[in-house]
């Protein structure tokens, strides 16, 4: 195994010097918040609803079809039949994750450019 260098050992030493302060003065019970700067962060992902015109635009934006859009997404392809027939809707990540390709479609064209892998035709 390679020696650590002194930055790396003075970067590991730092954080946990710093760690071990949190650490007591969590369990002394000191209001952690008045010593170390603390923030929250939330995200606003509530993902918008897709009905069937909205799904199959955004799997036409990636010139998919609906096999190869399911299996993008991880759902089935019966899945994505019932949601551009308007027989289900689509929830949870599937929307968010359409979100983002609708926000950027050139980007995810790339990724599922990159994901293919041809398939030898058999006769």
């Amino acid at each position: 195994m390679p020696k650590a260098s002194k930055r790396e050992v003075s970067v590991g030493a730092t954080i946990a010097a710093r760690l071990a302060r949190v650490a007591a003065a969590v369990e002394s019970g000191e209001d952690i918040t008045k010593r170390f700067t603390c923030r929250t962060v939330r995200l606003r992902l509530s993902p918008k609803p897709y009905g069937p015109k909205d799904v199959k635009q955004t799997r036409k934006k990636l010139g998919a079809s609906q096999a190869i859009f399911a299996q993008f997404l991880g759902v089935s392809p019966s899945a994505v039949q019932d949601w551009e027939q308007g027989l289900k809707p689509p929830h949870g990540s599937a929307c968010r994750l359409m979100d983002e390709i609708r926000r950027d479609p050139k980007y995810w064209i790339s990724r599922l450019r990159e994901l293919s892998t041809p398939v030898k035709a058999t006769r």
